[in-house]
């Protein structure tokens, strides 16, 4: 994407934005949605400037971050090494299949209860739910992306004389990195949503589902509802940049992006 056309996607985007946020305030305004439902827009932007002064939101918002980051090492970690050893061996692979198509259409929504016996309703639940949730794009991007690994590229590491450790860092590991990457990418997303709907529907002790929560029941207040949801937002669309930035700079050497920085 050349920058001019990238300036026009964000302006386009604005664009969208602002339509979007003038017809809920023309609806708010006009009575046909009750304010108790669809506050003004107007509202609602203050409300968002007034929350990210705040520092009990800015406390809740640290909680969150800090059980998705943790989740979300602890995944890669895990999800990482588990598909390299898989996407290695196809022996090994077929032989976990069943185990892994059993358990991972189990939804982790489903498992809230349990973690919540097991582990309480504070960061340690939210952060094993994260795990779960998000270790399954991960580890199926990091198998499909040993298993596109050229043979001939393994072949010549061999006859050089590199054995299979060397070969994995020096070759399968490069090749499988843009794959590794985009379940990273996914992850992330999924963590983030896993995290807030955890504190949501397991009445966490801190946290921004928490404080969502405790707006709408005790407050009745929906314009802070619709603005911290407005900021939980803006954090995927911070983390999902900031990866995007990441990807840009220590994978460049994919086709795709060096073309687009030549672009650029």
């Amino acid at each position: 994407m050349t920058r001019t056309s990238r300036g026009t996607a964000i302006r386009r985007g604005a664009v969208g934005f602002i339509a979007l946020f003038a017809v809920a305030e023309i609806i708010s305004r006009s009575g046909i949605v009750s304010a108790t439902f669809l506050p003004p827009t107007s509202l609602v932007l203050l409300r968002v400037g007034q929350l990210l002064i705040d520092p009990a939101f800015l406390s809740a918002v640290v909680a969150t971050l800090y059980a998705w980051a943790i989740g979300l090492v602890i995944c890669i970690l895990v999800s990482v090494t588990i598909g390299v050893l898989l996407g290695s061996s196809r022996r090994a692979y077929s032989a976990s299949q069943a185990i892994i198509e059993f358990i991972r259409p189990i939804p982790s929504v489903a498992l809230i209860p349990v973690a919540m016996l097991v582990l309480g309703n504070d960061a340690e639940m939210k952060i094993a739910l994260i795990v779960f949730s998000t270790s399954w794009p991960v580890l199926f991007n990091t198998i499909y992306g040993m298993h596109d690994v050229d043979p001939v590229a393994k072949l010549t590491a061999k006859s050089f004389g590199r054995g299979r450790v060397a070969t994995l860092f020096a070759v399968s590991l490069p090749s499988a990195a843009p794959f590794i990457f985009t379940g990273i990418r996914i992850a992330a997303s999924v963590a983030l949503i896993v995290a807030v709907s955890a504190e949501l529907l397991a009445g966490a002790s801190d946290g921004l589902g928490r404080w969502m929560l405790d707006a709408s029941a005790t407050g009745n207040r929906p314009d802070l509802v619709y603005a911290s949801t407005i900021i939980a937002g803006l954090i995927g669309l911070v983390v999902n940049g900031i990866l995007v930035l990441i990807e840009r700079r220590f994978l460049s050497w994919q086709p795709a992006l060096r073309t687009a920085g030549k672009e650029t």
